[in-house]
């Protein structure tokens, strides 16, 4: 029998985690339902607006596919909590969640959970390929393959679902997602922590869950650790049942609490959208006047430190990031020239050159405090895959208007189209990273500015909400407005070395009027039906990473 997450924690312990969950939430809420307002006003004032420039590409996307689409199924040997190999019917779908069945009639119906009860002996193991899988605050899973091939293909899906669960939802620029994320920035910055955070990752639940283990750990270790009733060969897998038990109640709590919370300011928005849509300039010109009195204050230290403190590294760390992410994307680029008229062909080589920034990396460490490199890695590796697939869509549909034009010379056609791809590929390519690379400089030194400016500007933001008009102060906040304040500063510090990285053609790295296609091919591609009737969506086998 597997332990069950009843008989690990008794109701005092449950009611202590449910206790601790609650509280982090009723602290966190202030900061989600400002920020909430005034990403909401934002969007409405660039609807208003319409001043964001959207960032220009020219290979198409194809449609997202069906949540149920499957991606990947296959008949794997799983460690059961019967310390036995038992085949197990794995699938993926479209929404990369790894499910595990009893059987393939089964996976048509139902979910099985999978758990472990502990790691298997070598000896006896039914194949020579075995997976480990490692999860934060959760207990091991252990598979095995008789052929390499297979575990080839199990460990390219299963990084698949890791990059996707973790990253997904961190990239979706909805309100709710970009108030979360602020507010987790705002919120930990409250408690002293400045420094990147490797546990930002999956949904706005799972983040806060980790929130609350970080906390919650050092207590159940010292309060329940001692007192294990197991024997000693035991503990370890009891403990970690133990820790996944009390992640999973601290979710449930959350996920409650958080859905309520939401639709509340889902609802406080709503309400709000008249006056920010009647009242848009007199708010604006109370934001101006706030930063107004804000730089007079923290324009001078923060350009001091920005130019002594972060400038001169900028062009190194560029270099750093440069190298591994541009080999990945040329490598990407032969890559897709060979097998264009695949939608994943095998990126495993690519995604190795991107996670060599591990290493690249390491020493940003100790000078900025920046640690979180791999969902920087993860990110990049999303943000190439979808760059490939691209490509072949738009190799899918150029060819088919040549098809149909013309059935004459379809080795010509066929040339003709690549030949196109390849330059829209290049071009892309070049926007994709000098965005990744912008993004990424700013992740990196932006918090070490703010924590190493703290003692400075803090008792310069005391005291400036009294210029906040009472009837706008959920739409202008004086931390908001001092972070674009700073951003500002280094943004233009992070633009130039881009550009001047682009200038120098460095990586193949376009500058904005460089650019690769003539007038009439670009004409060409934008002629192309999106939606052909013609070409069916092709099915895809799993991927390497």
């Amino acid at each position: 029998m597997g332990i069950s997450p009843s008989s690990l924690l008794d109701e005092s312990k449950s009611n202590y985690i449910r206790g601790c969950a609650e509280a982090e939430l009723k602290e966190f809420s202030p900061h989600y339902r400002r920020q909430y307002s005034v990403v909401f006003f934002s969007q409405v004032q660039d609807e208003l607006e319409q001043q964001k420039e959207k960032i220009k590409q020219l290979l198409k996307q194809r449609g997202p596919p069906k949540a149920g689409e499957v991606l990947y199924e296959e008949q794997v040997l799983h460690f059961d909590y019967t310390r036995k190999w038992k085949e197990r019917y794995m699938v993926v779908r479209a929404n990369y969640c790894l499910e595990c069945h009893d059987s393939f009639e089964v996976s048509r119906t139902m979910v099985c959970v999978c758990t472990e009860e502990f790691a298997p002996p070598t000896i006896g193991m039914p194949g020579q390929f075995p997976v480990y899988l490692r999860l934060p605050y959760r207990r091991d899973y252990y598979f095995c393959f008789r052929q390499e091939a297979r575990q080839d293909a199990f460990l390219s899906i299963l990084s698949d679902c890791i990059r996707h669960q973790n990253q997904d939802f961190l990239k979706k620029k909805t309100v709710e997602v970009q108030a979360f994320l602020k507010a987790v920035h705002l919120y930990r910055q409250e408690k002293g922590c400045y420094d990147s955070w490797n546990m930002l990752i999956g949904s706005d639940v799972r983040v806060l869950a980790n929130l609350v283990m970080e906390e919650l750990l050092p207590s159940l270790e010292k309060d329940m650790l001692p007192h294990l009733k197991a024997k000693k060969t035991e503990r370890k897998r009891v403990w970690f049942a133990t820790i996944e038990a009390a992640y999973i109640l601290v979710q449930e709590c959350l996920l409650e609490g958080l859905s309520v919370l939401k639709e509340e300011c889902k609802t406080a928005a709503c309400q709000q959208e008249v006056l920010i849509r009647s009242d848009m300039d007199l708010i604006l010109h109370s934001r101006t006047y706030l930063e107004g009195k804000l730089r007079a204050s923290v324009s001078e230290p923060a350009e001091k430190f920005c130019s002594e403190g972060v400038q001169p590294y900028l062009a190194s760390i560029l270099e750093e990031l440069m190298g591994p992410i541009s080999s990945g994307f040329q490598e990407a680029r032969l890559l897709s020239d060979n097998q264009m008229d695949q939608l994943k062909p095998n990126l495993l080589s690519c995604y190795q050159r991107i996670n060599s920034l591990h290493d690249q990396l390491h020493d940003l460490q100790e000078r900025f405090g920046f640690s979180n490199i791999s969902n920087l890695v993860h990110s990049t590796q999303i943000d190439l895959q979808q760059l490939i697939e691209n490509a072949a869509y738009s190799f899918e549909l150029l060819l088919y208007k040549a098809k149909e034009t013309s059935t004459d010379n379809v080795g010509s056609a066929m040339e003709k189209s690549r030949h196109m791809v390849l330059k829209q590929y290049d071009y892309d390519s070049s926007t994709v990273r000098k965005r990744i690379f912008q993004e990424a400089l700013v992740g990196i030194t932006l918090p070490h500015i703010k924590k190493n400016l703290a003692a400075t500007c803090k008792t310069d933001l005391q005291g400036l909400e009294q210029f906040i008009d009472a009837d706008y102060s959920n739409f202008v906040h004086v931390e908001n407005i001092y972070e674009g304040i700073l951003l500002q500063s280094l943004g233009k510090e992070v633009s130039k070395v881009v550009k001047d990285a682009a200038s120098l053609n460095k990586h193949n790295l376009f500058t904005d009027s460089r650019d690769p296609l003539s007038q009439t091919s670009r004409s060409s591609l934008l002629s192309i039906p999106s939606t052909p009737s013609s070409p069916a969506r092709v099915p895809f086998s799993p991927t390497h990473l």
